[in-house]
């Protein structure tokens, strides 16, 4: 069981966030043209979709977006299940010859990062993969760093980050959870 312990971005500042990473990604790749997001399921979707709805916005371009389900991808599989169900197979979009951003809400050790570029590989190769993510909680244990960073959040291994998003948890915020 778990309760919050504190809370790190409120709804404005997490749209700011958003909306400053959305800048970085603009600025370091200057043909919009060619540039796709793929946010990892569940929550990298939906701060995916944020981040296009921000370069939408002030560049007028209605970037690529994809969907990618990581499952046959994780080194842990076996442990998670013996029949693991994957909810997506196809991610909705080319990669090939593109600068593709892997969204994702939290990274920790590395590993679904490392997960998500094998399975974006899988559906092409891109020109260039990139990562971008709300929250970089440190502890990694593959030697993967991300592109585009919301906050560093310095933690114990015994705490969680939540990144919360309406659709899923009725608010958008991040909170830091400890267990009780």
């Amino acid at each position: 069981m778990f309760k919050e312990k504190t809370s790190v971005l409120d709804e404005e500042k997490l749209k700011r966030t958003v909306s400053r990473i959305a800048h970085e990604i603009v600025e370091r790749n200057s043909d919009l043209n060619s540039l796709v997001l793929v946010g990892v399921l569940r929550r990298g979707v939906t701060f995916a979709r944020m981040l296009k709805e921000q370069i939408l916005s002030f560049e007028g371009v209605d970037i690529a977006t994809g969907e990618l389900d990581i499952t046959l991808y994780r080194d842990d599989l076996t442990e998670i299940d013996v029949d693991p169900q994957v909810k997506k197979k196809d991610i909705g979009v080319n990669v090939a010859a593109k600068n593709v951003v892997i969204c994702d809400d939290v990274i920790f050790t590395g590993r679904t990062a490392r997960a998500a570029m094998e399975a974006v590989l899988s559906f092409g190769r891109p020109s260039t993969i990139q990562l971008a993510v709300v929250v970089d909680r440190g502890h990694r244990e593959l030697p993967i760093k991300p592109d585009y960073v919301g906050k560093n959040i310095p933690t114990s291994l015994s705490e969680i980050v939540s990144v919360r998003f309406r659709q899923y948890d009725g608010e958008d915020r991040v909170v830091i959870l400890e267990e009780i």
